[in-house]
């Protein structure tokens, strides 16, 4: 493994500065993508001020998923870890659609109106980190964690999670704002957030994502293993504990406002390594990017496959991410698979 170069403030502002610019592209190109087929700029303030919420969310949440993908893969050596495949997302969107009901809306009242949206944020991240809790319990019953047990535990979770989100849809449907069906299981762009929800989301984007960028050094080391990075300093479990929590929140934070769009987290990281390389002080920021972009881009291309005939209606973006994701992941769990047996 070679040495990383040593990293300064103007190489941090160059690539934010690249990273931004990237995001803008694609958010420019996004803005010019309406679902009647038609490309230009919207002229109507009404279709500006939607298209522009829309490009604000997709690229928080795609942003936020990266991110996490990133310091997921990280702290658990391992590239096919995302926070969709892991249980996370599923788990953060149980959490959050709980926060629906009468029932718990009634007793989270309690602290305060101002406080709704957040109580929303706290539900995902409780439901976030109990299905973590049993991936990585399961997972390392003998002590160490498993890649190939990990995964298959975390798509266990998922679908044990997505069957109890379907019962409770289907025997609770009809409720007031409980949602469509593909924000429950899929995961969509959601219209009819309150301010006090999008501003949230972005406070604890910033925090989280601040936090695992004052630890990408610390990552780097984490690839040498424990017991490595442990005699130059670095305390591992300490690092991995607070990787993962900033992570889970980050994932719960943006899933309470968009369901379990899957993949972003496993797609965007790799992409991220083939352009700048394995140092996770870049590859935390490219990754972020590229995840705002694609799912900007993704969004734009569900609106405009809304003019196709065989179509004809605005796809979820979490169905677009899916399949572009599968496949994506197919190619990448037989590569592992031929360097096991290599190995």
């Amino acid at each position: 493994m070679t040495t990383p170069r040593r990293w300064t403030p103007a190489r941090l502002a160059i690539t934010l500065a690249c990273c931004v610019a990237g995001w803008a592209v694609c958010a420019i190109v996004a803005m010019g993508v309406g679902s009647s087929g038609v490309i230009g700029w919207p002229v109507d303030p009404g279709i500006l001020d939607s298209r522009a919420q829309r490009v604000l969310l997709a690229s928080l949440v795609g942003a936020a998923l990266s991110a996490a993908g990133v310091a997921y893969q990280a702290v658990l050596r391992n590239h096919l870890a995302d926070p969709y495949l892991l249980g996370v997302a599923a788990g953060a969107s149980l959490g959050s659609y709980l926060w629906k009901f009468p029932l718990v809306t009634s007793f989270l009242i309690t602290v305060g109106e101002p406080l709704a949206s957040i109580s929303k944020q706290s539900l995902g991240f409780l439901g976030a980190m109990l299905a973590a809790g049993v991936v990585f319990g399961v997972s390392a019953i003998r002590g160490r964690l498993q890649p190939t047990t990990l995964i298959l535990t975390g798509v266990i979770v998922s679908s044990l999670v997505a069957s109890v989100m379907l019962l409770l849809y289907t025997l609770a449907g009809t409720l007031p704002g409980s949602g469509s069906y593909q924000s429950v299981l899929v995961g969509e762009l959601q219209s009819n957030l309150e301010p006090a929800q999008i501003w949230t989301t972005l406070a604890i984007l910033v925090v989280t994502w601040l936090v695992l960028l004052s630890f990408a050094g610390k990552l780097n080391l984490s690839r040498l293993g424990d017991d490595e990075s442990r005699s130059l300093g670095l305390r591992p479990n300490q690092t991995r504990w607070i990787v993962m929590t900033s992570a889970t929140l980050m994932t719960a934070a943006a899933v309470a406002i968009s369901g379990p769009i899957g993949f972003v987290g496993l797609i965007c990281p790799h992409l991220g390594r083939v352009i700048v390389g394995t140092d996770s002080r870049r590859l935390l920021p490219v990754a972020t990017a590229i995840g705002a972009g694609l799912l900007v881009l993704a969004d734009a291309m569900s609106r405009y496959a809304a003019a196709v005939d065989w179509v004809n209606t605005i796809l979820p973006i979490g169905v677009i991410t899916s399949l572009l994701g599968g496949p994506f992941f197919l190619v990448l769990l037989i590569r592992s698979n031929q360097k096991t047996d290599v190995a």
